[in-house]
């Protein structure tokens, strides 16, 4: 498969490696927005930029019909003007904040959970904490977001809210999403329902950035000669 890397950071770097132990072929990469003519013969694309820079390179690939797998986070207030553009165009389009494989299995164990506990949940206070390096620029965090929603959707809450602050300010009405940023720290999030009688948490950590590499590359190959919107529950089928 011949691909274009779209972001050459830590990411696009780690996503180089994967695609190459995976035999496929790097036909064209920049840290800009991409050029049109160095689109051709490119099978999809992989973009891992910034908030400020994907609406941009999306539209672009779009448009020009190249399917595309996204892993840049906090830009989603253009999110469905990308899907009207991908739908215009009957092209391919794959979002997620978070492509590591054993982290949407995390999604599938949170939503789990919440349904659990969904009616005892007058009795819990809920915590999510989210840890990255000095250098992620959302905050808090999509995947921590993502969590968030999730345990709001599957619970009658509808008015609870999404905050960044100290925990000392939790409150039984809100979802407290604590974000810290700490020198050579990958990722880590932490769901935890706690009272004064006891607590549950679960955790996902990551170590380094192949995860996210491989599982980008693996959406790749998946959206492939497939036309649509789609997301990283239907590449894993979970």
């Amino acid at each position: 498969m011949n691909l274009a890397i779209i972001g050459y950071g830590k990411m696009g770097k780690a996503i180089e490696k994967i695609a190459k132990i995976r035999k496929h072929n790097i036909n064209y990469i920049t840290s800009s927005k991409p050029e049109i003519n160095k689109l051709k013969n490119v099978d999809v694309a992989i973009e891992f930029t910034k908030p400020e820079s994907a609406f941009e390179n999306l539209k672009i690939c779009l448009e020009q019909q190249i399917p595309i797998v996204c892993g840049t986070t906090g830009w989603l207030k253009k999110l469905k003007i990308i899907e009207n553009i991908c739908i215009k165009k009957n092209g391919t389009f794959l979002y997620s904040s978070n492509f590591s494989i054993s982290m949407n299995i995390f999604f599938k164990i949170n939503l789990f959970l919440a349904k659990l506990m969904s009616s005892y949940i007058q009795n819990y206070n809920i915590k999510i904490d989210e840890i990255h390096h000095k250098n992620k620029l959302d905050k808090p965090s999509g995947t921590a977001i993502f969590l968030a929603e999730d345990i709001i959707n599957v619970t009658d809450k509808t008015d609870w809210i999404l905050f960044n602050n100290n925990i000392n300010k939790i409150n039984n009405d809100k979802i407290p999403i604590v974000s810290k940023r700490i020198e050579n720290t990958i990722g880590t999030h932490i769901v935890k329902y706690y009272s004064n009688i006891d607590n549950i948490e679960i955790k996902h950590e990551a170590y380094n950035r192949d995860g996210f590499a491989l599982g980008a590359i693996i959406a790749a190959e998946w959206i492939k000669n497939k036309k649509g919107i789609f997301y990283m529950n239907e590449v894993l089928n979970i």
